[in-house]
């Protein structure tokens, strides 16, 4: 693997095959969906019967390891990932959604973006005290959405597992908002 797809020192354990899956399959989108932005397509990933197969079965390993007891999967793309996840560990699935598509009861938090704010939410009677919930989303860039994410799960009185993502942008910095949290790449750029 050359030195622009090296993985983080935590996530040593992934599979190189995985990680080059993903680096093949994910692309690049740039200045959309406006100007400087760098999007990540997953889309191609997905339509990929080998390669999704591959992450869902990497993940899966991953959430098992980690003794989870509950999937979350961060809106939208991380429902994606994370269902399948669920349904192979025969693990409840946990939908953090944006603010307001879900009815209550739910837990609510606001986190900052570039541009803004933005939130999330969590049904708090689906989780609870005890609960040890594997967070997954497609991208981890500047980490606010997932620290959102994994102050809901504690919130709620569960712990987080470990927070997966398919590709962290390490530039960003979204490590850094996850501090004590066992956070894994399948593959980092």
């Amino acid at each position: 693997m050359d030195s622009s797809h090296d993985q983080h020192p935590h996530d040593e354990h992934v599979s190189a095959s995985v990680a080059a899956l993903v680096a093949a399959a994910v692309r690049d989108v740039p200045d959309w969906p406006s100007p400087g932005i760098g999007f990540k397509d997953i889309a191609p990933l997905l339509a990929d019967p080998t390669a999704f197969s591959a992450v869902v079965a990497e993940l899966s390993r991953a959430a098992r390891a980690s003794g989870a007891t509950a999937v979350a999967g961060i809106e939208a793309r991380g429902f994606m990932l994370a269902a399948p996840v669920a349904e192979r560990c025969g693990l409840p699935f946990l939908p953090v959604r944006k603010a307001g598509k879900m009815p209550p009861p739910v837990l609510h938090r606001e986190y900052e973006l570039e541009y803004g704010t933005a939130a999330v939410e969590l049904r708090s009677d689906l989780v609870g005290a005890g609960d040890r919930v594997f967070v997954v989303d497609d991208v981890l860039a500047t980490g606010g959405t997932a620290e959102a994410a994994c102050a809901l799960v504690t919130e709620a009185g569960a712990s987080v597992a470990q927070v997966a993502v398919l590709m962290e942008l390490r530039a960003l910095g979204g490590r850094d908002k996850l501090p004590g949290l066992d956070v894994l790449a399948l593959l980092t750029v």
